[in-house]
C-alpha cells in the first residue's frame, strides 16, 4: 500500500467503527436497558420506543419457540398441523409457523443463551439488524469502494425503519438480511460468472431465504427482472449457472418448508389457509389495503428525503450507471408485485429496500455537489451528517414520542374505516 493511503485508510477504519458503535448500539433491545439490567445506567442514551407491549404477531412467534423448544424439531409437523386446525376455525389469518428461520433462529439463540422466548426473539431481531447494517456497508465497498461505503453505513446506521425493526421480535429485519445477502451474492455472480463459492453462497442463501418468509417471492420475482433485463443493461455476464441456481435455491427451500410441514398437503394446505383467511381479517382490511402508491406515501412520511434524492437519480439514470440501474430495477420490480397484494401492505414489508434507495439517494448527492471544485469532500460530509439527523429525527418522532408497530397512526385506521363504511 503507497504511504499517502496509510492515513487514509486510518481515517476510513476510525470512521466505520465510530457508525458501527452507534448503529449497533441503537439497535440493542430495549430490555438491555430495563432496570437491573447491565445497560440500565446509559438507558438515557437509548431512544426507547413508546411500544413497550407484546404485540398480537410477537406472542404468536414466541408460541411458536416454546412449542419447538418443549417437543424439539422432530414436533415441528405437530406444530404445523396444530397452525391448520386452530386456523380453521378462525374468522381471520394468524402469521403461520413455515417462517421456520426466524422461528429455529431464536430457538438456537434461548438454547444456548437461556433467554426466554420472547426475548430471544427480540435478540435475534436485533442481532441480524445489526448484521445487515456489516452486509451494506461490505456490499456497497464492493460496488463502489469505501467513501460510497461509509456514507450507506451512516445512513443505514439511522434508517428509522432498520432501528424500527430492530426493536420488536418481528421476522421483517430478519427477512432483510437474507433478502440483502442474495441481492449482493446475486451481483457477485453477474461479475465473476461460474466462480462455485460465490455460487454455492447464492444457492444457499435463496434456500434460506424461502425458509425465512412466503414474500420471498417478490424478492425472487425481482432477480428474475434483473436476469432478463441484464441483457440490454450488462450488469454483468448471466452464466447457465446462475440461472440454474436462481431456480434451484427456492425450490431446495421449498422442500425444506414441506419436510418441516410434515409433507406436501400439510405444507400447501397451511399456505392456503393462511392467504385465504387474511382476506378476511378485519386488521388486515384495515391496515394493509390501500392504492398501488400507498408504500410511496409511507416512505415519504418517514424518510422524505432519502426518497426524494433516491428520485432524483432515477430520473438521471443513464446505461453507465449499473450499480444506480441495478437497485432501482430491484425496487421497482418488487414494487410491482407488492404493491399489488389485497390488504398485504405494510411497511415493515419494505425493509429490504432501505439500502437500495440510500444508495440511489447518495448517487444523488454525489452528483448534486459535482459543481463544486474545493471542499467536495466536506460538503458531501456535511450533507450525510444532516441527513443522517433528519433521519434520525424522524424515528424519534415516529417510534419514540409515538406508540409506533405497525407503522400505522391511529388516524390512518379512522381514516381507512370512514371510506370503508356504506
Amino acid at each position: 500500500m503507497p504511504a499517502p493511503e496509510l492515513p487514509r485508510r486510518k481515517i476510513d477504519i476510525v470512521l466505520l467503527a465510530i457508525i458501527f458503535a452507534v448503529g449497533i448500539f441503537l439497535r440493542l433491545t430495549p430490555h438491555a436497558f430495563s432496570p437491573g439490567a447491565s445497560l440500565h445506567s446509559i438507558a438515557f442514551l437509548h431512544p426507547q420506543p413508546a411500544f413497550n407491549k407484546i404485540g398480537f404477531d410477537e406472542g404468536l412467534y414466541r408460541e411458536y419457540v416454546n412449542a419447538s423448544s418443549k417437543g424439539g424439531l422432530g414436533s415441528y409437523p405437530d406444530i404445523v398441523e396444530g397452525y391448520i386446525d386452530i386456523q380453521k376455525k378462525l374468522p381471520g389469518s394468524i402469521l403461520p409457523p413455515l417462517r421456520f428461520l426466524y422461528i429455529f433462529t431464536a430457538y438456537a439463540w434461548h438454547s444456548i443463551f437461556g433467554s426466554e422466548a420472547l426475548e430471544a426473539l427480540y435478540q435475534v431481531a436485533a442481532f441480524f439488524s445489526m448484521l445487515t447494517l456489516l452486509l451494506a456497508t461490505l456490499f456497497v465497498w464492493r460496488i463502489r469502494g469505501p467513501t460510497w461505503a461509509i456514507a450507506i453505513a451512516a445512513l443505514m446506521a439511522i434508517a428509522p425503519t432498520q432501528i424500527h425493526v430492530s426493536q420488536h421480535a418481528l421476522v421483517d429485519g430478519f427477512f432483510t438480511f437474507w433478502a440483502t445477502l442474495v441481492l449482493w451474492l446475486f451481483w457477485e455472480n453477474l461479475q465473476a460468472p461460474r466462480d462455485w463459492r460465490w455460487l454455492i453462497g447464492y444457492i444457499i442463501a435463496l434456500a434460506l431465504l424461502v425458509v425465512t418468509k412466503e414474500n420471498s417471492f417478490f424478492v425472487w420475482i425481482a432477480l428474475i427482472v434483473l436476469l432478463i433485463t441484464n441483457r440490454w443493461l450488462q450488469f454483468g455476464t448471466v452464466a447457465r449457472e446462475l440461472v440454474i441456481a436462481t431456480v434451484l435455491g427456492p425450490l431446495l427451500g421449498v422442500v425444506v418448508l414441506i419436510f418441516l410441514a410434515g409433507g406436501i398437503d400439510m405444507f400447501v394446505q397451511s399456505y392456503q389457509l393462511s392467504v385465504g383467511k387474511n382476506f378476511q381479517l378485519h386488521y388486515a382490511i384495515l391496515t394493509g389495503d390501500g392504492p398501488w402508491y400507498r408504500y410511496l406515501v409511507d416512505l415519504l412520511l418517514v424518510s422524505p428525503v432519502v426518497l426524494i434524492l433516491a428520485f432524483g437519480t432515477i430520473f438521471r439514470l443513464n446505461r453507465t450507471m449499473k450499480p444506480e440501474l441495478f437497485m432501482s430495477i430491484f425496487i421497482a420490480a418488487s414494487y410491482l408485485v407488492m404493491c399489488n397484494v389485497k390488504y398485504g401492505m405494510n411497511l415493515r414489508y419494505a425493509n429490504m429496500w432501505d439500502l437500495p434507495l440510500r444508495f440511489l439517494a447518495f448517487s444523488a448527492i454525489v452528483w448534486l455537489t459535482s459543481f463544486a471544485k474545493q471542499f467536495r469532500a466536506a460538503i458531501i460530509a456535511a450533507a450525510i451528517v444532516l441527513l443522517a439527523a433528519i433521519e434520525f429525527h424522524q424515528y424519534i418522532v415516529l417510534a419514540v414520542r409515538y406508540p409506533l408497530y405497525e407503522l400505522i397512526t391511529h388516524d390512518l385506521l379512522q381514516a381507512l374505516s370512514i371510506l370503508k363504511s356504506p
